[in-house]
């Protein structure tokens, strides 16, 4: 049985629950979610670079066009508590805020007791130069592609409030394999 092949980018700022919201869209729709975040910290490991930017959005273009864009639009001071509190298992990319989603154990990994980071970026001294650079950048990208109509915006300050929106906005594009209220 062929499956449907829907394109689609998440954009927003540090912390503002992309990961969240593919894992989501990736378990309610039957979807592959793929990390530029990840990417773009091995890469970087590599030494290679891989910007977030209007020229890699259309270096984009030329290999797909994507069916809808959505950006999630979340107050800074958000941001800045969601990153401070945020720790990370590196072997697997778990990630765990202090706050509403905390290990079991502080600075232990649920799954496999190993330690967890704080990446250098997410220490609250990097946090307000990473949100400028951020808004910067993403700026030119998202006003491209609310030119084209593809651009779905989504504000507040909770994922879990953001989701449904989301949601019905892919479940009018593809057929769901998991109810909403899953989560």
């Amino acid at each position: 049985m062929a499956s449907k092949l829907l394109r689609a980018v998440i954009l927003g700022p540090p912390g503002s629950g992309k990961g969240t919201v593919c894992q989501r869209i990736a378990q309610s729709f039957g979807l592959q979610h793929l990390s530029s975040g990840h990417f773009l910290r091995e890469n970087i490991k590599a030494n290679t670079g891989f910007p977030r930017t209007l020229v890699q959005a259309e270096a984009l273009d030329k290999i797909c066009e994507l069916d809808l864009v959505i950006t999630l639009n979340i107050p800074f001071e958000t941001l800045k508590d969601r990153l401070s509190r945020r720790w990370i298992h590196p072997a697997s990319g778990r990630v765990y805020n202090l706050d509403f989603n905390p290990p079991h154990v502080h600075g232990v990994d649920d799954i496999t007791g190993e330690p967890l980071v704080q990446q250098e970026d997410d220490k609250p001294e990097a946090v307000a130069a990473r949100l400028r650079q951020y808004k910067d950048v993403a700026k030119p990208v998202i006003e491209l592609y609310k030119s084209r109509g593809v651009l779905h915006q989504f504000s507040g300050t909770e994922t879990n409030k953001i989701w449904p929106y989301v949601y019905t906005l892919f479940s009018n594009k593809i057929t769901p394999i998991q109810s909403k209220e899953a989560y």
